[in-house]
């Protein structure tokens, strides 16, 4: 007995009354993998399930494609065989968009619209079919610009908004590599740590999440929002996370944090800190408690505006997205639990 091909066997099979016989539905199958084009086998697929019985909203959903996609090609397979399923796209001619019109487009997306003339901060379909066709480019639709951008892997993202470091280039290089060097030539003797304060809001940070087609996750915030504040240092070594917490951001938190510094490496020699400039880390208050540790605890302090040298900042990105992104605590107490 001989068996079926296997794309036949993935199709559904029907319960209605089958209008293509065995030999037919496996001649048309072996003839669209002839064919060499995806698109002219899949139209055979989709005839030789409904040709077996199987309706078409079973066969799109077997083939994965849409319910038009089935009933039109098995109507023109009736009404012209097994012929009229070739892809008619074919003898179109020359593409509109070839790597030409990808590498110019590719340039017009590094600059925003505002930075080729347009009055508008943002770019739109509509709108890169204009600046292309200004370019001499071949006019398009905006479903073809859609497409173009999907192969590019242009994709709709959030601006991130930063605050430019006031220092000459040059300086902030040479201060962040004097802060590696530290890190890395150190005597093992004196501990590393970057340091840095954190807000723990009990409304919900709001985040994306994995959910199924027609649902939406929904997260209840407590209308009142209380705060709590940690400051954290982090071994750059070991890896190693020491914080405290507290009800305010002020400079006993920071002080708070030098007294469990100073008695967890109360061994080492010299402990370095690098932070920020925030205003806690050079008060006066803090200046009287660094002078009580005599030398002790040394501040080396980033280039202003340049978080990306604080290595904490990802400890804090990963507390957001672990404990406080679309939690679900009604208190405080019981989000610091987490």
């Amino acid at each position: 007995m001989r068996r079926r091909p296997e794309s036949e066997k993935a199709l559904p099979q029907g319960q209605g009354r089958p209008w293509l016989k065995r030999k037919q539905r496996q001649a048309l199958l072996r003839w669209g993998a002839r064919s060499g084009c995806p698109l002219t086998y899949r139209r055979c697929l989709a005839v030789a399930s409904a040709g077996r019985g199987a309706s078409c909203r079973a066969t799109a959903k077997a083939l994965e494609c849409a319910t038009s996609t089935v009933v039109v090609a098995v109507r023109r397979y009736q009404e012209g065989g097994r012929q009229a399923l070739r892809d008619r796209r074919e003898g179109n001619g020359r593409a509109k968009v070839d790597e030409r019109f990808r590498e110019r487009l590719t340039c017009v997306l590094e600059g925003t619209p505002e930075d080729w003339g347009w009055c508008r901060p943002t770019w739109t379909r509509e709108l890169l079919c204009q600046e292309m066709a200004r370019r001499g480019q071949v006019r398009v639709s905006v479903a073809t610009m859609g497409r173009t951008l999907a192969t590019l892997g242009a994709r709709l993202k959030a601006a991130k908004p930063i605050v430019e470091c006031p220092w000459p280039s040059w300086k902030r290089q040479r201060r962040l590599h004097e802060l590696k060097c530290l890190e890395v030539y150190g005597p093992p003797s004196e501990p590393v740590l970057h340091v840095d304060e954190v807000d723990i809001h009990l409304n919900p940070k709001v985040g994306r999440d994995w959910c199924l087609p027609g649902q939406r996750r929904v997260v209840v915030t407590p209308g009142n929002n209380q705060k709590r504040y940690l400051a954290g240092a982090l071994n750059t070594r070991t890896g190693q996370l020491t914080w405290v917490e507290g009800r305010s951001k002020a400079s006993a938190l920071f002080i708070q944090l030098l007294w469990r510094l100073a008695s967890q490496y109360r061994r080492a020699r010299r402990i370095h800190l690098v932070l920020d400039n925030a205003s806690v880390h050079s008060s006066k208050k803090t200046l009287k408690a660094l002078a009580h540790f005599g030398g002790r605890l040394v501040l080396h302090f980033l280039p202003p505006y340049c978080p990306q040298g604080n290595r904490i900042e990802r400890v804090w990105l990963d507390l957001h997205a672990n404990v406080t992104r679309n939690h679900r605590c009604r208190t405080m107490d019981q989000l610091m639990v987490r």
